[in-house]
């Protein structure tokens, strides 16, 4: 709610009001996604307690924004023809990439925004693998810490998309810009790139299972994680083990990946099926995450149009300038709470 009031604000003082036509459109859209009518979808809301209005705000604000974030970074957006070469490279029948990074994980304090991000700057800069190294054993919250920050080889095509575009983007011991992730900014170093012969498959669903422990990183937590890991073989082992706990204690889906969550998406590439990560927390470091890979849901490409790959491309792009943004607007807001 904060979020979307942020939003409403921002998008509004630089005058823009959606018509009732665009609401209209906007709703219709959404619901285009189902194959319910308008009528049918909003009666499936009110069934489960979400009013007309709730879904009507929602789809407001994301027009609204949307148009917003447009105005304010469309100009900036251009996609030359070796990104979209570099694009189909990475997911085309002809070959696959795989990278090797290195990573940042930079906690961000709401009292003390302005110091992360002055700090993510300066890394960003960075051309040496040995200082990248010694700054991410330094400052990096990720457990990669103790290694420099060096991950193994990532297939390109495991990585979220928008991170896909960015790394493709740099040649080795270029370092990508500060990216904002739930809770903090993420930096990520190219120190090596490389193709196999074997084609790079498509994803269109990852399926992963999350499953959240009081403690944060506390050594009482990571040990609950330690034995759990011991205990369970595949992501269907996590619903013996969430038996008679509250329902939030385990989250298990499938997703497209544009729609996980950055950071989880980050860890995810990491792994294989029936792997684990306990990289993540949640609850400002309360609630350490027990991340586990099911699988992924692999779609053969068939040839892309290099007009399709630009707009996906320039939308990655659109919606990082966004997330930065609505950080950095959310830092700066003053939140009143009225009892």
């Amino acid at each position: 709610l904060i979020d979307d009031r942020v939003r409403l604000n921002v998008a509004q003082a630089a005058g823009l009001n959606p018509t009732e036509d665009d609401v209209a459109n906007a709703m219709a859209q959404f619901v285009d996604r189902t194959e319910l009518t308008l009528d049918e979808f909003l009666a499936a809301l009110q069934e489960v307690g979400i009013a007309a209005e709730t879904f009507r705000d929602f789809v407001t604000v994301s027009a609204i924004w949307g148009e917003y974030i447009r105005a304010r970074y469309g100009a900036r957006v251009t996609i030359s023809d070796a990104e979209i070469d570099r694009a189909l490279a990475a997911t085309g029948p002809q070959g696959s990439i795989r990278v090797l990074m290195s990573e940042i994980i930079l906690p961000l304090p709401e009292e003390n925004v302005a110091a992360v991000q002055g700090l993510a700057d300066e890394i960003s800069q960075l051309d040496s693998e040995a200082v990248f190294s010694d700054y991410a054993t330094q400052v990096s919250a990720a457990p990669s810490r103790v290694n420099g920050g060096r991950i193994d080889w990532v297939p390109v095509a495991n990585l979220p998309p928008a991170l896909r575009t960015i790394v493709l983007g740099l040649t080795p011991g270029e370092v990508s810009p500060p990216l904002n992730i739930p809770g903090a900014i993420a930096l990520f170093q190219l120190r090596d790139i490389a193709e196999i012969a074997a084609p790079a498959p498509t994803y269109i669903a990852i399926d992963y299972a999350a499953y959240y422990i009081n403690g944060g990183r506390s050594p009482e937590a990571l040990a609950i994680a330690e034995r759990l890991r011991t205990r369970v073989d595949v992501c269907d082992d996590l619903y013996g083990v969430a038996k008679d706990q509250p329902p939030e204690v385990l989250d298990r889906g499938a997703l497209p990946p544009s729609e996980i969550p950055s950071d989880i998406a980050c860890e995810l590439a990491k792994l294989d099926p029936g792997e684990v990560s306990t990289a993540l927390t949640r609850a400002d470091g309360q609630t350490l995450v027990f991340l586990m890979l099911c699988g992924r849901t692999a779609e053969i490409n068939e040839e892309a149009e290099r007009g399709d790959i630009a707009r996906q491309l320039r939308q990655e792009r659109l919606s990082g300038y966004a997330d930065t943004l609505l950080e950095q607007l959310r830092a700066e807001a003053r939140i009143e709470i009225f009892q």
